[in-house]
């Protein structure tokens, strides 16, 4: 009965292993389409053009931005990110579902012109658990480490803006969780009072 798609958006602190969680979630579920997000970063080695990213030159994001062509856009050091419009517009309205994997500042961006999308926080089991994740990736010093984990519980005390948390101790109960989450939200009436309304008429 929905005719347009849900837009389920996915945040979590660094290191909680949001990335690996929509992979699976997505593996199971062919018919989400994951939003590809712009960069006019350089790529780097085994990243694909329309795949990893949308590779733009600076002045044509800045284009972009100035035509009101993303969903949310951030500038991060010398370089930008952001979600094209067109192609998630496009997905929602063909009835397809699309998920967007990004930061707090986005997510952010995102609830104030599409209130009717669902934000989903990624928890880590405890902030020691997400420590020893980060560690060991072996690429932070002592110094980085303490600036992710304040940004880290900064980032949880956001949490009040979202719609649901899964926390990231088993990859498999987490993807479970997202898939309960849609199932619920494919149920819910707001989303479909018009459609069940008009299905049932036309038996009138």
């Amino acid at each position: 009965m929905n005719k347009e798609g849900i837009l389920i958006v996915i945040c979590g602190p660094s290191g909680v292993g949001k990335g690996t969680v929509c992979k699976e979630f997505l593996g199971k579920n062919r018919n989400i389409k994951l939003s590809v997000s712009a960069t006019t970063r350089s790529p780097r080695i085994g990243e694909v053009d329309g795949v990893s990213y949308h590779f733009l030159e600076t002045g044509q994001f800045e284009k972009m931005v100035e035509n009101g062509e993303f969903i949310e856009y951030a500038r991060v050091y010398e370089n930008y990110y952001g979600t094209p419009k067109a192609e998630v517009l496009k997905n929602l309205h063909n009835g397809e579902d699309v998920l967007l994997e990004i930061d707090i500042q986005g997510a952010m961006q995102v609830k104030s012109s599409y209130p009717d999308a669902v934000f989903v926080f990624i928890l880590p089991p405890s902030l020691g658990e997400l420590r020893d994740r980060i560690v060991k990736r072996g690429s932070e010093t002592e110094e980085s480490l303490k600036l992710r984990f304040g940004s880290a519980y900064d980032e949880i005390c956001k949490i009040e803006n979202f719609d649901y948390f899964v926390v990231n101790d088993d990859i498999e109960k987490a993807v479970r969780q997202l898939d309960c989450i849609m199932m619920a939200e494919k149920s819910r009436v707001l989303r479909n009072k018009e459609n069940i309304l008009e299905n049932f008429k036309e038996e009138i």
